[in-house]
């Protein structure tokens, strides 16, 4: 091989080897700048707002007894009556008033259950329920079922599945402005974090929305709510 070719050759692996240190040395930056942009911190933000119910829905069940059926279904007749008239008279409409089908039980015809002496053969019980959204005027009249009482009408509590609800259904409403609350909450917790590291907060890397929850405020006050959200934010951290 003449010395031309020798030379040639020599400066060729040169270029070579000075061309993959450089690669090597910018590949070692580029990992050294994706591991940088890998850092992040995830935080938590909470919006909690407490807002009066919009719809209530109030069952008024009584109950009555009798040895025969057509009395009984007289008297049935007679106190739905009188607790559609209470209804109406306090301002609710009668399309905020609903009547359920009656339950009549016959004593003699159960199977199980000693009846011989049972003093009423049938005995009945009867729902009227109110939906509406007069949440105030609802719970003043609740103090006043007595008035029923002294009318005779025995009035039935502690069926677990005729309770009085209270619905808040404004939700998507508030949506917005609490979405928007948790994450600035979650944007100051992040900011603080960074500030204790000594780094600087970047863009948002992921965001999540939990689901929103709402529950009563206490048990003494059912129809004031607690509307619950949490969002999840990742930020990008750098030095």
């Amino acid at each position: 091989m003449s010395d031309n070719n020798r030379a040639s050759t020599w400066f060729v692996g040169l270029c070579l080897l000075l061309g993959l240190l450089g690669l090597g040395y910018q590949l070692g930056h580029a990992v050294v700048g994706v591991k940088a942009l890998e850092r992040s911190v995830t935080v938590k933000g909470l919006s909690e707002r407490e807002f009066e119910a919009d719809i209530v829905i109030w069952p008024v069940q009584f109950t009555v007894a009798g040895n025969d059926l057509p009395e009984l279904y007289g008297s049935i007749e007679s106190g739905t009556a009188s607790i559609r008239a209470f209804l109406l008279n306090n301002g609710f409409g009668a399309d905020e008033i609903t009547v359920s089908v009656p339950t009549i039980t016959d004593r003699s015809a159960q199977q199980y259950g000693h009846n011989d002496h049972a003093e009423f053969r049938y005995t009945a019980s009867q729902a009227v329920t109110v939906y509406s959204r007069q949440i105030a005027a609802a719970r003043m009249l609740m103090t006043r079922l007595s008035e029923l009482g002294k009318q005779g009408i025995a009035l039935a509590g502690g069926n677990y599945q005729l309770q009085t609800e209270y619905l808040f259904t404004r939700l998507n409403e508030v949506k917005p402005d609490m979405i928007e609350e948790a994450t600035r909450q979650a944007r100051v917790v992040a900011e603080k974090f960074a500030a204790d590291s000594q780094s600087r907060l970047g863009k948002i890397r992921t965001a999540s929305q939990g689901q929103f929850s709402i529950i009563d405020r206490d048990r003494n006050n059912p129809h004031i709510k607690k509307v619950r959200v949490v969002s999840t934010v990742q930020y990008y951290l750098s030095d």
